[in-house]
C-alpha cells in the first residue's frame, strides 16, 4: 500500500531527474512549477533558459514569445509572432498574450473546435483556457462550455483504465492546474507512481525529442504536476486514501 513517503520519494526522483535537463520547453514548465507549487529546486529556471536560449537560434523566435510564461513584460521581436505556426501553440500564445493584445472575435469558436477534437487538441484548449482565466481575461463561452472541456480532457485518462500515457498525464496535469483536479482518476495517480522509471522520469522521449535511454522530460513534467497536487494521507490503524491538495 502506498504512503505518504513513497509519494515523496517519488517527487523528489522526478525534481532530480528534471533538474537535469536543458530543454527550453521543460525549463518553461519547471518555471510553471516553481511558481505554483513552490519547488525551489526550480526557482532559477529564467536564468536557465536564457542561458540555453542561444543553443537554439532555429527555435528562437518561438521561444521568445514562450518566454512570457515567465516574465509578464517579456520583450519580443517584430516577427516573432509570425514563427508560432503550429495549431495548438497559436492558442497557447494567444491565450498568453491576451491581456496585452486582446483575443480573437472567433477564439471561442477556436477553443470549441479545438474541445471537440479530443487529444491534445483539448488538452491545449484547456491550458489556453487557464491562462486566459490567470490573465483576467474576458471570454463569452457558450453555457456548460467549461464543464464540457473538463469532461473531455478527463475522458482521456478513462478511456483506459490501466495505461500511463503521455496524452493522459497531460490530461490530468492540465485538470490540476486548473483547480479541476477531482476529476482526475485517483486510480490513475497511483498508477502513475508505479510507472516511474529508475532514472526518476516516465515514458520514453518522442524520437528526436532527447535521449533515447532516458525518460521523457515532457511526460514527467506531467506526472510530476499531477502529484504535487494531491496528498496521501492515513494512519497506522486506517487504511491509506487519497484527497487532494
Amino acid at each position: 500500500m502506498l504512503n505518504e513517503t513513497d509519494v515523496r520519494t517519488t517527487v523528489a526522483n522526478a525534481i532530480d531527474f528534471l533538474n537535469r535537463v536543458r530543454e527550453p520547453h521543460a525549463l518553461l514548465f519547471m518555471g510553471l512549477i516553481h511558481r505554483r507549487c513552490g519547488v525551489e529546486e526550480f526557482a532559477d529556471c529564467l536564468e536557465r533558459y536564457d542561458a540555453v536560449l542561444p543553443e537554439h537560434p532555429d527555435r528562437a523566435p518561438v521561444l521568445r514569445v514562450f518566454r512570457r510564461m515567465f516574465d509578464a513584460n517579456n520583450p519580443l521581436e517584430p516577427d516573432d509572432w509570425q514563427h508560432v505556426t503550429i495549431q495548438t501553440d497559436r492558442l497557447l500564445v494567444t491565450a498568453l498574450y491576451c491581456d496585452r493584445l486582446g483575443l480573437p472575435a472567433d477564439f471561442a469558436e477556436a477553443l470549441g473546435r479545438a474541445v471537440s477534437q479530443g487529444g491534445y487538441a483539448a488538452t491545449h484548449a484547456l491550458l489556453s483556457w487557464i491562462w486566459i482565466r490567470e490573465n483576467g481575461c474576458k471570454l463569452a463561452v457558450p453555457d456548460g462550455f467549461v464543464d464540457e472541456m473538463y469532461r473531455t480532457v478527463a475522458e482521456i485518462i478513462d478511456e483506459d483504465p490501466t495505461s500511463v500515457n503521455d496524452i493522459k498525464l497531460e490530461a490530468g496535469a492540465f485538470l490540476c492546474l486548473a483547480r479541476a483536479s477531482a476529476r482526475v482518476d485517483l486510480g490513475f495517480v497511483r498508477r502513475v507512481i508505479r510507472f516511474q522509471n529508475d532514472d526518476g522520469g516516465w515514458g520514453v522521449p518522442a524520437e528526436g525529442a532527447g535521449n533515447p535511454d532516458e525518460s521523457s522530460w515532457h511526460s514527467t513534467i506531467l506526472a510530476l504536476i499531477i502529484l504535487l497536487h494531491v496528498r496521501l494521507t492515513g494512519t497506522e490503524n486506517a487504511p491509506s486514501h487519497w484527497r487532494y491538495a
